[in-house]
């Protein structure tokens, strides 16, 4: 099984024969390993054309759509697992996305670069200008990402939106981080329900 490391932290997250939604599915990686090793059903969405044909290969059901515009009206179906991994800070309505993952899903997953990491820190106030990282590899001036956030600003809307935090992990590169979350991790994972 081929997955990124952080694609591999969600996996094992999700059980066995689970009914699974992916939000910004990309080629369809996580849907497929999720397919084949644990005999999971569901399907993608994604917008980029390129993505939902490398979906399409291996064979996962993906509709192509814009998340921000048809959400609600695409998903009629209750799911056991909504994935939406490094995708929210490139929505403009974040928190009608994260309410509409609760009151579809029993449970969503949700992934973020996160903005506090300590790097990102330095390159802002040593380097005077916006972080380009692994996990953040645009420029200010080409990033699809639109609402940077750190994991206190995303624990603070969850509270906000009456959203339960059920289990939480940081990995900084494949090294998951058990200390100083906000400050040591470069990208976050919420279980939300």
């Amino acid at each position: 099984m081929d997955l990124r490391d952080d694609l591999q932290l969600i996996y094992r997250w999700i059980p066995a024969d689970s009914h699974v939604l992916d939000l910004g599915c990309g080629g369809g990686e996580l849907l497929a390993a999720l397919t084949q090793h644990k005999n999971c059903t569901g399907y993608g969405i994604e917008i980029d054309p390129v993505s939902v044909q490398a979906a399409v290969s291996r064979g996962i059901n993906v509709i192509q759509a814009d998340l921000e515009h048809s959400l609600d009206n695409l998903i009629q179906d209750r799911f056991d697992i909504i994935v939406l991994s490094q995708t929210i800070q490139a929505m403009r309505n974040t928190e009608t996305i994260l309410r509409s993952l609760t009151r579809m899903g029993k449970q969503a997953i949700v992934s973020f670069p996160n903005f506090g990491y300590w790097k990102n820190r330095l390159q802002i106030t040593f380097g005077g200008k916006m972080p380009v990282s692994e996990r953040m590899p645009y420029q200010w001036y080409d990033t699809p990402n639109i609402h940077w956030c750190t994991l206190k600003d995303f624990e603070r809307l969850c509270a906000q939106n009456n959203i339960r935090i059920m289990e939480k992990a940081v990995m900084s590169g494949s090294k998951q981080i058990t200390f100083m979350h906000n400050l040591l991790g470069s990208i976050a994972f919420y279980r939300i329900g």
